[in-house]
């Protein structure tokens, strides 16, 4: 996938050059442009299109999958306190000095997700499990919600910058979001069963791939 990228506090310089953080910068980049557009039909094809209407779950699977076998510890607990052993306190990845949010969630949501790897990075005086320095948040951008089947609420990588002025003084930790862009082969093509809203791939004609697109039974755009 392609994406954009936007930098608080210094984010990109420091994962681009911290000896400490490089090699991690390094693995988020190639996993998240190792997700190719087939990956994504594929999974939501024969698993969500009949359940769900956007590519979320199917981005969430790639990317759990995917930051495991790098070595990314999924769904860590930010404190050891078991008051605190819940959702609301436990980041999607984290590994060394990174903690890691994959923010296709309500925008909402949008500043607590960009307090967590905050409260993961700040001293506290609740135990910590987890002791990071950076953050990163990867988010769906605009066009990518637009095309993707995103519900009209989720928050956008654009909507995510918007956060950081407001939030400058509590929004200590280093932190680089992420906007993954549109596909641009395909797009999701929603529609209702009974009272149901779900959503169908659509793949955009190629010379290339048409063949192959026809053969696996994928709608055309017309």
């Amino acid at each position: 996938m392609e994406f954009d990228v936007h930098s608080h506090r210094h984010g990109l310089t420091i994962m681009k050059n911290d000896t400490a953080c490089t090699s991690l910068w390094n693995e988020i980049e190639e996993i998240i442009k190792s997700i190719t557009e087939e990956d994504i039909i594929k999974i939501h094809t024969l698993s969500y299109q009949h359940r769900n209407k956007s590519i979320s779950s199917a981005l969430n699977v790639l990317f759990k999958e995917r930051f495991i076998l790098k070595g990314w510890a999924s769904e860590s607990y930010i404190f050891n306190d078991s008051k605190y052993i819940n959702r609301a306190w436990r980041l999607d990845f984290a590994k060394e000095n990174v903690s890691l949010e994959v923010g296709f969630n309500h925008s909402g949501t949008i500043a607590w997700n960009l307090m967590k790897p905050v409260i993961a990075s700040e001293l506290n005086h609740v135990q910590k499990a987890i002791q990071t320095k950076i953050g990163i948040i990867i988010s769906a951008t605009q066009e990518l919600k637009m095309a993707g089947g995103f519900d009209s609420a989720i928050g956008t990588y654009e909507q995510y910058i918007d956060h950081l002025n407001p939030l400058r003084v509590q929004l200590t930790t280093p932190l680089v979001i992420i906007g993954l862009r549109k596909p641009k082969d395909f797009f999701i093509k929603l529609y209702r069963i009974k009272d149901k809203t779900l959503g169908k791939v659509h793949i955009k004609p190629s010379k290339l791939k048409l063949k192959l697109h026809l053969k696996n039974g994928y709608h055309l755009k017309k």
